[in-house]
């Protein structure tokens, strides 16, 4: 492991590896730390194809989008250490890490954080017994792990990680018995509700869970319909035969790491909730530490590859190893694809809240 890269990722994710790929290519020494043991993040879950266009990975699906970007920075010579956790962040550019029971202080010119995003949870009674969890974590146990989280199954969140991740458990051999989703409308795309509905799942909006109850483990639960104000309507109460609950209701930005840095942070609700300040090119209020990905608002994976290309050509700026002119050129170039991402009704309203991130940036820098 380098003592001292010139910039330090902390995340091996599709956000980290496309700017790792992209700083090492300009000539920086650049080093990545994951906690976990292998690198691509989400991307090695994901076997589904991706949509847009051929620049975002059209038809190619997560995994094999992954070992691309692991093979690009391979050929940069980024170094990749895993099962490296990185633990706080201290003034001048230095990082906390452990390693099979050792620790170090790394320094570094620049910092990128790409820590990625946490499932939410959702409470209610009977929520802690076993046979609960986040879709993320099934989407783990099944296409990682290659374990059946359950054999009967609720999908809890109609967004496109719920219809994905149900699909998926599906195609393993699982029964989904429903895509429950409190509001009156679903809230992923339809092309993916659209696979659920042909193979017989019931998909129930207006509905929420309102009892998970087992033994040992989730045996039975109860769901009911809400009203406008998402409060259950007494009557409308029925219970399904389950031994797994999987909650599908949202990410929120990992932003612990940033916290320690006491860079300034915003509350953005459509995106994801607390998230740190950052301009159009992803530098924060500190101006050696930049971030990319779901730690800098909840988006889509090929989102977050354009991010940290972004944020990579930004960092190269910053350290002189691309002229003005030429890192100019790259940035405005991956901001319009980047754009194209956050068009339509879904994509729309991530723009909107980009902008909106973007104007609060500008008004702490005239504070």
């Amino acid at each position: 492991m380098r003592e001292n890269p010139q910039v330090a990722i902390v995340g091996a994710g599709p956000a980290g590896l496309s700017a790792a790929a992209v700083l090492a290519r300009c000539g920086a020494r650049v080093t990545v730390y994951d906690e976990n043991d292998r690198p691509g993040g989400q991307l090695f879950k994901q076997i589904h194809k991706f949509f847009g266009s051929g620049h975002h990975g059209a038809g190619v699906r997560g995994v094999e989008l992954g070992h691309q970007l692991l093979a690009e920075c391979e050929a940069a010579g980024v170094e990749i250490c895993l099962s490296h956790t990185v633990y706080g962040i201290f003034p001048g550019g230095r990082l906390g890490v452990t390693h099979a029971g050792h620790s170090r202080i790394v320094q570094a010119e620049k910092l990128l954080i790409a820590t990625g995003a946490t499932e939410k949870a959702l409470a209610f009674p009977g929520w802690d017994l076993p046979g609960v969890m986040g879709a993320g974590a099934a989407q783990t146990m099944v296409n990682l792990n290659r374990v059946l989280p359950g054999r009967r199954i609720i999908m809890v969140g109609s967004g496109n990680v719920g219809f994905v991740v149900g699909f998926q458990l599906l195609q393993a051999g699982a029964h989904l018995a429903a895509v429950v989703e409190a509001k009156p409308q679903i809230s992923g795309y339809a092309v993916h509700a659209n696979k659920l509905m042909r193979a017989g799942v019931p998909i129930l909006t207006g509905h929420t869970v309102l009892e998970a109850r087992g033994g040992d483990s989730v045996e039975e639960v109860t769901i009911g319909r809400v009203d406008e104000r998402y409060r259950p309507i007494p009557g409308t109460e029925q219970t399904i035969a389950a031994d797994t609950v999987c909650l599908a209701v949202g990410l929120t930005p990992s932003i612990e790491l940033l916290r320690m840095a006491n860079v300034g942070l915003t509350h953005l609700p459509p995106m994801g909730g607390y998230l740190p300040l950052h301009s159009g090119n992803l530098c924060t209020t500190d101006p050696d530490i930049y971030v990319a990905g779901d730690v800098a608002g909840i988006e889509e994976a090929s989102t977050a590859m354009e991010e940290g290309r972004l944020a990579g050509t930004a960092i190269a700026a910053a350290l002189g190893l691309l002229e003005e002119a030429e890192a100019g050129r790259q940035m405005e170039e991956i901001r319009r694809r980047a754009a194209q991402l956050r068009t339509g009704p879904h994509g729309e309203a991530r723009g909107a809240a980009k902008a909106e991130l973007e104007r609060r940036y500008a008004q702490w820098q005239n504070s």
